[in-house]
């Protein structure tokens, strides 16, 4: 949104946008409340919101990706083993996982894990916890507020488990994961082996070519959107329309992903 508005700014001086986070609950509530003209929501929309006035469309895709300490004394064995939904489960939501040991299948293994989730009202903890089935609320572990305190946490602990944003678990310049962590392969198939196909996490730019192409799951990849109350008007919607077409252009220079055709569908919702 930053990339979006600076560059959309140079072509129109006389429009003034100014960008500030807070989490997916903030941007819904703000915009919904009248203190925005547009939030920015990465997570689904909820129905209740919807009869609130929330309109929607998606400009981009993104994911959250698991990470865990790279120093943990059995990372190498995380990585060839990798975790399974329901193990993810026990983990951030029954509890009935605890130790390393039950993440990988030996008892011998008594490490404990130590959980991290967010404490903010967020699209990263809702996606998260909707692809295990949930809600953000249901989520175990130690509150933590955005992704940088996330990737910090998890990073200093030896035996820390979390998530992130991939635009945070991953490292902006160079594309490797971000000091102090690495990303949690998905044991997609459950087999309790990470396969050459699920393999996927080495880059930013190799998770983005496994979303793109439908190896990495959705949920926890998801669409990023932007919301109004009610339909846009006037500049709210030129803007809009403009992150939709030429605005496209600057999605992966910033490490997201772009929506390919269903581009058409945004617009056409857009112009209603």
């Amino acid at each position: 949104m930053v990339k979006w508005s600076e560059e959309y700014t140079k072509l129109h001086p006389d429009i003034r946008i100014d960008v500030s986070a807070g989490g997916a609950g903030k941007g819904m509530a703000d915009v919904l409340g009248g203190l925005v003209d547009i939030g920015m929501v990465s997570r689904e929309i909820y129905p209740e919101e919807i009869e609130k006035g929330a309109f929607w469309i998606a400009v981009a895709k993104d994911a959250v990706v698991p990470v865990f300490n790279k120093d943990n004394p059995y990372a190498e064995d995380i990585l060839n083993h990798g975790v399974s939904r329901q193990v993810f489960t026990d983990i951030f939501i029954t509890g009935k996982v605890t130790t390393w040991g039950e993440v990988l299948g030996k008892p011998e293994i008594t490490e404990k894990l130590h959980v991290y989730t967010r404490s903010d009202a967020c699209g990263a903890a809702q996606t998260w916890a909707q692809y295990l089935g949930f809600a953000q609320e249901d989520l175990l572990g130690v509150g933590v507020y955005g992704d940088p305190g996330i990737v910090e946490a998890v990073g200093s602990d030896e035996v820390g488990i979390g998530y992130g944003n991939l635009n945070f678990v991953y490292d902006a310049s160079t594309g490797v994961p971000s000091p102090g962590v690495f990303a949690l392969p998905l044991d997609l198939d459950g087999n309790g082996a990470i396969e050459s196909r699920e393999r996927v996490y080495d880059t930013k730019s190799d998770v983005i070519v496994a979303i793109e192409q439908g190896i990495y799951p959705s949920p926890p990849a998801r669409a990023l959107h932007l919301v109004t109350k009610g339909s846009p008007e006037g500049v709210v919607k030129e803007f809009m329309i403009w992150i939709l077409t030429e605005g496209q252009q600057y999605v992966s220079e910033t490490g997201y992903i772009g929506l390919g055709e269903r581009i058409q569908e945004e617009l056409k919702n857009l112009e209603g």
